[in-house]
């Protein structure tokens, strides 16, 4: 069975809080061993003080250790009274065993029931010579003992081993209940975690569901669709750039569309005329005169224009079109393309104003310049009206050589210039005659302009037209 996303952001979550638990519950438990068998022996030390103070009291020199050894309810009482924080309670109906008879001597290896219960064989009391009087057979040599004095005399030792181990009912029987809790908590905190970790694999998993569902959506062909924007992490961002791209997307298919359309449209304009002329001619409705040939020939001539214009737009596009840049003046290579158009404009009655700085050189393909003016200078051509002006301007600004090119009425509508550059986009004006080509003169300037790294926008020209201005990195520069 293969988990999704949720499954397997779900377990990697809870196995970390699992993990985390569970090392924190381990540590714990040892904390807790290894603090309360410190504490225990700290106040079994507290007590080996008391019962070396008692002893030192109870000490009579004329019998040595005798008098304790002796009696052992002595000792018994001395170390109830010195260890009063560990002294068990007597059964309930049973009575503390009767004190044996005064000759009777405790054996040097037994203590009482309740103190071999505390302390087995861990407490021992040496004489002066540390000789074992009571306690254990060996005393490890690392174990801490304290003298005891009578009048600044050492009179023996007295010491007590270490726990190392719980060996007493309460004590194992604290250590199980806080081991009990310990379980108890770690289970509720596992518990939430789960509950947490659904919860956050949830939340986090929702927006890419929604992108998921979106981008299947999107595949099919439907640019519509967006994704809601829940956060401004990465997944919101996420989101962001989805429907950014989802709306790219759309923008393009519109653009594609409308593309086809009016390259159709362009295409048949002159294909229905050349097929309406030659069926006239075949069926003898029409002569094959002159003037019918030139005809037929016009729209020829605008057909291989059109598919001319195509075909250089595709190979920018695909970046196939080759640029082979030396140094060109520009002042040069404009003033070939005013001159070879200035009888077409003079024939419209249009003067030509021209205006250009010295050492105007760039980096550049001088063919594609070239077509680039050609092209500026034809859509002035076709665009202004009769007995209008057309003023061309090549200046330097700073590392930038500026061609301004400038006509008279008619003009363009402020909010649509920037569409001039749009492929097929012809101005619903009296910019659109007939005459007005197929609106890719612009496009084809702005593809030449950004291969030579320039910049190049229209705005209302103070003649009444347009002004078109192209700004070229000078040579050097760059």
């Amino acid at each position: 069975m293969k988990l999704n996303i949720t499954g397997k952001l779900f377990l990697a979550i809870f196995l970390a809080a699992s993990l985390a638990v569970v090392s924190s519950a381990l540590i714990m438990q040892w904390n807790l061993n290894r603090g309360f068998l410190r504490l225990i022996n700290d106040m079994e030390k507290s007590g080996i003080s008391r019962l070396a103070a008692r002893l030192e009291k109870e000490y009579q020199p004329e019998a040595g250790w005798d008098s304790i050894l002796r009696d052992p309810m002595t000792w018994r009482q001395i170390v109830d009274a010195s260890f009063p924080e560990i002294k068990p309670p007597p059964p309930d109906g049973m009575h503390p065993p009767d004190r044996p008879e005064n000759n009777a001597s405790l054996p040097p290896d037994v203590l009482p029931p309740h103190l071999a219960h505390q302390f087995g064989r861990r407490l021992f009391l040496l004489d002066a010579n540390k000789a074992r009087l009571i306690g254990s057979d060996t005393v490890p040599a690392d174990t801490e003992v304290t003298p005891l004095h009578h009048q600044d005399t050492v009179i023996g030792y007295l010491g007590l081993r270490p726990r190392t181990t719980f060996d007493s009912l309460l004590h194992k029987g604290f250590l199980h209940e806080q081991r009990y809790a310990f379980v108890i908590i770690a289970t509720v905190v596992l518990l939430l975690s789960a509950g947490l970790a659904l919860l956050l694999a949830t939340r986090l998993v929702r927006p890419l569901k929604n992108i998921t569902e979106a981008t299947h959506v999107l595949a099919h062909g439907d640019y519509s669709v967006r994704v809601p924007v829940e956060s401004s992490d990465e997944l919101g961002r996420l989101a962001t750039d989805f429907n950014a791209l989802a709306l790219a997307m759309e923008h393009n298919e519109g653009t594609r569309r409308r593309w086809v359309a009016d390259i159709s449209h362009e295409l048949r304009t002159p294909l229905t005329f050349l097929r309406s002329q030659v069926e006239a001619i075949l069926d003898g409705v029409r002569q094959p005169s002159t003037e019918s040939i030139k005809a037929v020939h016009h729209e020829i001539m605008r057909f291989t224009r059109l598919v001319d214009d195509l075909y250089q737009l595709s190979m920018s596009d695909v970046g196939a079109q080759t640029y082979r840049k030396n140094e060109v003046p520009v002042s040069e290579v404009i003033q070939q393309a005013v001159s070879i158009i200035s009888p077409e404009f003079s024939a419209n009655n249009i003067s030509v104003q021209y205006e250009t700085a010295d050492n105007c050189i760039v980096f550049g393909d001088e063919e594609r310049l070239r077509q680039l003016f050609d092209n500026l200078l034809d859509n002035s051509l076709k665009y202004t009206d009769p007995g209008g002006e057309l003023s061309i301007k090549v200046m330097k600004d700073g590392g930038s050589v500026m061609i301004d090119v400038q006509d008279s009425a008619p003009g363009v509508a402020e909010a649509v210039l920037e569409k001039l550059f749009e492929r097929l986009y012809r101005v619903e004006s009296s910019r659109s005659r007939a005459t007005g080509g197929a609106g890719l003169g612009l496009a084809i300037c702005r593809n030449i302009v950004e291969a030579h790294e320039g910049t190049i926008t229209a705005k209302p020209s103070p003649l009444g037209g347009v002004w078109i201005q192209v700004g070229l990195p000078c040579y050097g520069s760059v």
